[in-house]
């Protein structure tokens, strides 16, 4: 790879930034979340970057108990809906992409295909749907089920809705609409392909009622550590956010994920694995930690157990700040988010205290400190060593850590050949290195 410029660029561009208190840290923007204005100037940075993707993680919930703790961490609150967002974003940009996620288990598939399809369509071929089954009971609530179905039936109603929704993306063959006057022929109607799928959640039986997306249909973003995550990611992803902080554990993921692709006649480079980083940036990487230390300081501790205690899977809000985490609070399999369970078990088992975790935790996301040049060092090491084709950069402040990753690492990476320096194509797709996809309702493109 190194001497190579298709190193993968995204943004997960949190309304301030990932820290849990980014919305205290200077120069961010109150109310930036819901400012069309300030989601604008976001954008445009990273374009002006050439980041590959702007994404937007998401959530359909409010947290409704401990109120007093969120209002001290306002993540996923008091946000835009994202598809609304990013068609919005749209005229904005030229080049890059345009991703958020959207839950497999609180949509339908036929409206959520056409949202998708549109915003193909308007971005000219750069949107990027990140498939989820949404990971906690505020939003089972929202949607009149007491709890989440389990973890098993979630992704079996998520395979099956990805399948109905490519289907649809395949309603027309790309050269249906003609449009021509002299006939009186807006379309060919033998260039339509219903979909009729009787399944064990869906039935759909019917069609698209909007062209075929500009990309084939949009880059099929993943995440999930799980053995049923990592299944439907190998048949059906095309961009996976991996694992980060440990090379090894990174490299183990990165071999087994593309290990599993030729099992459904895919190869390696159709799927793009990413690993997340927080990049903070300094004269020296004792300045950078210094900075990054400041920060942590300013999350109040309930904030950071409360957070643990769901990703753990068991409350540790009873517990002594500053004396280890019993290792009998440790359910196996309980945690939400099960990467994520596993560094909080990884650091209980480590001896530390519940003060110490508090501090150190900040849900999988790697942080790299230090000056440009040893970030570029790591980044460029990471890729080397097999371990991501790219990183989901996630800063921890919006927009000073982006600004500072923009006109300081940007310009080394472009330096050694590992980064573009211009945008060579105009979709997402040509971005990522990705083929168009066949459209698999022609039988003939079907067979080959």
């Amino acid at each position: 790879m190194a001497g190579s410029a298709n190193m993968v660029l995204g943004l997960l561009a949190m309304p301030n930034g990932s820290h849990s208190a980014s919305w205290r840290l200077p120069g961010a923007q109150d109310g930036g979340a819901i400012d069309i204005g300030y989601q604008r100037r976001l954008v445009q940075l990273a374009e002006r970057g050439k980041l590959d993707f702007f994404f937007l993680a998401d959530s359909p919930s409010l947290r409704v108990d401990n109120m007093d703790v969120w209002s001290r961490a306002p993540a996923y609150q008091n946000i835009l809906e994202p598809l609304t967002l990013l068609s919005a974003l749209a005229g904005a940009t030229t080049h890059i992409g345009l991703g958020a996620t959207a839950s497999t288990s609180f949509f339908e598939p036929y409206n959520l295909a056409r949202q998708f399809a549109s915003l193909d369509h308007i971005t000219g071929g750069r949107a990027a749907w990140n498939v989820v089954t949404t990971a906690n009971d505020y939003a089972a609530r929202n949607f009149g089920l007491p709890r989440l179905p389990p973890h098993e039936q979630r992704y079996a109603r998520a395979r099956e809705f990805v399948d109905v929704v490519f289907r649809l993306w395949d309603t027309w063959e790309d050269d249906a609409f003609v449009y021509d006057h002299a006939a009186g022929l807006s379309y060919l109607p033998e260039k339509f392909h219903p979909t009729h799928h009787e399944g064990a959640v869906f039935k759909v039986d019917g069609g698209l009622n909007i062209a075929r997306p500009p990309q084939g249909r949009p880059v099929i973003i993943q995440a999930g550590a799980s053995e049923t995550g990592k299944a439907l990611a190998a048949e059906t992803a095309e961009v996976v956010f991996g694992p980060s902080g440990d090379m090894a554990t990174a490299i183990a993921f990165y071999r087994d994920l593309k290990g599993r692709l030729p099992a459904f006649g895919r190869e390696p480079d159709a799927l793009k694995i990413l690993s997340g980083i927080s990049v903070v940036l300094g004269e020296s990487e004792a300045h950078a930690r210094e900075k990054l230390q400041s920060w942590h300081d300013l999350v109040h501790p309930d904030v950071a157990r409360i957070r643990i205690g769901q990703d753990l899977g068991n409350s540790l809000m009873d517990l002594p700040l500053d004396e280890p985490v019993p290792e009998d609070r440790i359910i196996e399999g309980a945690g939400q988010h099960r990467a994520y369970a596993q560094e909080i078990v990884a650091m209980v088992r480590e001896g530390l205290t519940l003060r110490e975790i508090c501090r150190r935790y900040n849900r999988s996301r790697a942080f790299l400190c230090g000056t440009p040049s040893q970030v570029a060092d790591l980044m460029e090491e990471w890729i080397g060593a097999g371990a991501c084709d790219g990183f989901m950069l996630s800063p921890l402040s919006l927009p000073a850590c982006l600004e500072e990753f923009v006109a300081q690492v940007i310009p080394e990476l472009q330096r050694r050949g590992l980064f573009r320096t211009e945008y060579e194509g105009r979709t997402l797709r040509e971005h990522l290195g990705l083929k168009r996809p066949e459209n698999r309702s022609v039988p003939a493109l079907a067979d080959a």
